[in-house]
């Protein structure tokens, strides 16, 4: 299973960056949302892999496609890439890849041991948790998130919208 959602993750973005077509690019990220929440549920982190579904497979790219249905025509097409654009876009993708396997060769992935039971919270103490600003505080990344929601329908009603001639 991790091959095969490797794989789809793999070919999906990649024909997520080179489709023409924009629907079919907000569909291709839709395979690769989903094929990584199957990687969270590979792993057991149930609450991360149905956050990934509906968050993100869910709400993120059908926030995208309702904007591309609305601003534009499904069937058009983006410009045909450039040489000049091409080689760069692969200079950038290939100075991107080296940043991370750089950094992840740097890091030293010793497993941690954890001796002491897990203690079980109260739900006033999560709560207090979800309103804080603090440390272990949420309401930070909730409000990141909500940008990065409103940041994505910008993206896509920008990307989708038709020029006018």
């Amino acid at each position: 299973m991790f091959y095969l959602f490797a794989s789809v993750i793999v070919i999906c973005s990649i024909l997520t960056v080179t489709s023409r077509r924009i629907l079919r690019a907000a569909i291709f990220l839709l395979f690769v949302l989903i094929a990584t929440s199957g990687f969270y549920f590979m792993l057991r982190y149930t609450f991360l892999a149905a956050t990934q579904l509906t968050l993100y497979a869910g709400g993120i790219v059908v926030l995208i496609i309702f904007s591309i249905l609305l601003t534009s025509h499904i069937g058009e097409r983006f410009p045909r890439l450039t040489f000049k654009k091409a080689i760069a876009s692969a200079l950038v993708a290939i100075a991107g890849a080296a940043l991370c396997i750089a950094t992840l060769l740097q890091y030293d992935f010793h497993q941690k041991v954890i001796t002491a039971p897990a203690e079980e919270l109260p739900v006033r103490e999560i709560g207090l948790s979800l309103l804080s600003y603090g440390k272990n505080g949420f309401v930070l990344p909730f409000e990141v998130i909500s940008i990065l929601l409103l940041a994505a329908m910008f993206a896509a009603i920008v990307i989708a919208k038709k020029k006018k001639d």
